[in-house]
């Protein structure tokens, strides 16, 4: 009942929510995006090696990259002044609610490759004369991607999003490095709440309540996701 009145908890659930929001938008879009534009070129082996060498990285590796981007006097400031924007440079990681999508992008620019990965060996999966068809059917590509190659990419999906899920609630090194859930916990998700009252506060019954209840979360989503694409395959 405490956790429920807790204002900490009350944001630090926002955030994950938000998290959970970004990471389905942005790492799996752009993972399927890349996939899709990439399978149809002649490059695609060295473009794909470039997308998804950030990945080769640490996410603690990562946070300590974008810090620098992202600092009072890091590059992005640095570029704003230099095109004369002085007025919208900032301290970009203790902004709300700016230092979240950041960290979001930062999240993308981490594991968008390997989602562009995955999502490629599915198109691999496709069988081609399908598409053929759609073509000589007079098909859009736009059709052909929404009527007959997505479709098919159900199971890659399944996969994707399911581990995206989960992946998105339990964020705790790239924040914990880049920001510490700061400033006063705005950008604290449940991750680094619980850690913060498990390891920094001691409250570990506080910190268990958490964890429990973050398990709780993951495996729900998650088995409503699936369970909502099985449902669709079989009809």
């Amino acid at each position: 009942m405490q956790l429920l009145t807790d204002p900490a908890f009350r944001t630090s659930f926002q955030n994950s929510l938000l998290w959970v929001v970004g990471t389905l938008l942005f790492p799996v879009g752009i993972g399927l995006t890349l996939a899709v534009v990439l399978s149809r070129l002649r490059l695609e082996r060295g473009l794909k090696l470039l997308f998804y060498l950030p990945y080769a990285l640490s996410p603690t590796s990562t946070a300590v990259l974008w810090g620098f981007l992202l600092d009072q006097q890091g590059a992005l400031n640095v570029v704003l002044r230099a095109l004369g924007l002085e007025a919208l440079t900032r301290s970009w990681l203790i902004s709300p609610p700016w230092h979240t999508a950041l960290m979001i992008a930062a999240y993308t620019w981490l594991t968008a490759g390997t989602n562009m990965v995955l999502f490629l060996v599915g198109l691999r999966t496709i069988p081609p004369e399908t598409v053929e068809a759609a073509r000589l059917d007079g098909a859009t590509p736009w059709q052909e991607f929404w009527r007959i190659v997505f479709p098919q990419l159900r199971p890659i999906t399944l996969v994707v999003v399911t581990i995206a899920l989960a992946n998105s609630f339990m964020v705790f090194d790239l924040i914990w490095v880049l920001t510490q859930g700061g400033p006063f916990r705005s950008s604290e998700t449940l991750a680094v709440m619980m850690y913060r009252e498990s390891f920094v506060l001691f409250r570990l019954g506080y910190g268990a309540a958490i964890a429990t209840l973050l398990s709780v979360i993951v495996l729900l989503l998650s088995t409503l996701y699936i369970r909502s694409m099985l449902r669709k395959e079989q009809y």
